[in-house]
């Protein structure tokens, strides 16, 4: 690594999922069931308004904070859902994706040697936005037996003087993972006998299944003024290219983000976010979120049970739109088997088309004879 670049840039490792698509570009016939997006365009409803909003020339810059509207928007659609109330004026924050909104965030609160604990498997920028923002990463394995929800214990057990923060996301990529209130309350217990700030990624929030419902982390009693929410809408509406998401949050905590927006962004495209309004307030749009959902839902029923029956035990994903199976039966380790994933796991997205996922689980049961 040449010596003009940050050492702490360079420590960070490339991404591996990179690296598997880069391995996936070089062949032939290849089914992808790696990146995290859907495959539904975005609902057409929402579309035309983006069109609409370019067709009335609306293409300058909005407020640092986004625009007034979406921002009230996203705060009646988040108090409908969850109970939970934010004001638009200091208290909500317009960002490009959820990416930006978790670097936001870390860089407004870390300070140099400031340690996060994160529960892994946890999407994979999550330890390197830390360490960009000066902090440490405090990795914590989460178990099978507990559906891959952190404790109380094990996050008290991490804790030293230099915590700062606890990173959580349920529903959980990569395992599909939901969080219950029971967990969520000692969570919320060692955040507040320890005086730490819960980021909580809740960018799969409408996607739950099985009858769950989904906690926003900040409806804890307590939590509201220590908790910043992340949220977006690449995810439920199908927009991951549109590249718009929000923070919900105190507003000391918002203002020391929006500063860092404002010198490194300005503000989201226009375009996206007026499309956004209608995202929130169309009901042919809660139409379309619903209908994906029931889709994918459908998919987590095939995949989950092809890969059982092909001897590929996968725990039941309740949100979000992955498996994770645990291939160990294999003999394999992750990389061997997929080049991705938590040790004994693999992440499988089953955000693509029925007949994708038929023939990839076919193709996995061949693979899976001839290296058993």
């Amino acid at each position: 690594m040449s010596e003009r670049i940050s050492r702490r840039v360079a420590a960070v490792p490339p991404s591996g999922i990179r690296k598997f698509f880069d391995i996936a570009a070089t062949m032939k016939d290849v089914i992808s069931l790696g990146i995290g997006e859907p495959d539904f365009v975005t609902p057409d409803v929402i579309r035309q308004a983006g069109m609409a909003s370019l067709t009335r020339g609306e293409t300058r810059y909005t407020s640092n904070s986004g625009i007034y509207e979406l921002r009230r928007a996203i705060i009646e659609k988040w108090a409908a859902l969850y109970g939970v109330e934010y004001h638009p004026e200091n208290e909500c924050l317009i960002t490009v994706g959820g990416s930006e909104a978790l670097y936001l965030v870390l860089t407004a609160i870390l300070n140099p040697g400031d340690e996060v604990l994160i529960p892994e498997p946890c999407f994979v920028s999550y330890e390197a936005e830390v360490v960009f923002a000066g902090g440490t990463p405090v990795p914590i394995a989460t178990q099978v037996e507990t559906l891959f929800q952190v404790t109380g214990a094990q996050l008290e057990a991490a804790v030293t003087p230099k915590t700062k923060a606890i990173l959580i996301n349920y529903p959980n990529n990569p395992t599909g993972a939901i969080l219950t209130r029971e967990y969520m309350t000692e969570i919320a217990a060692v955040a507040a006998k320890h005086d730490l700030i819960v980021i909580s990624d809740e960018i799969y929030d409408r996607l739950i299944y099985a009858g769950q419902q989904h906690i926003t982390f900040s409806s804890l009693p307590g939590m509201r003024d220590r908790t910043v929410i992340i949220g977006g809408f690449s995810k439920d509406y199908a927009m991951t290219g549109w590249r718009l998401g929000f923070a919900l949050g105190p507003a000391d905590i918002l203002a020391a983000m929006r500063k860092i927006h404002q010198y490194t962004i300005m503000s989201a495209s226009t375009t996206a976010q007026v499309a956004a309004i209608t995202a929130l307030t169309d009901p042919a749009a809660e139409d379309a979120v619903l209908a994906m959902r029931e889709s994918y839902d459908t998919r987590r029923k095939l995949i989950v049970g092809g890969l059982g029956s092909i001897g590929l035990t996968a725990f039941e994903p309740r949100g979000a739109f992955y498996a994770f199976p645990d291939i160990r039966v294999s003999g394999m380790t992750s990389d061997e088997f997929a080049m991705t994933g938590g040790e004994g796991y693999v992440r499988m997205c089953y955000a693509t088309a029925q007949s994708q996922i038929e023939e990839a689980l076919e193709r996995m049961r061949r693979f899976v004879q001839r290296h058993g």
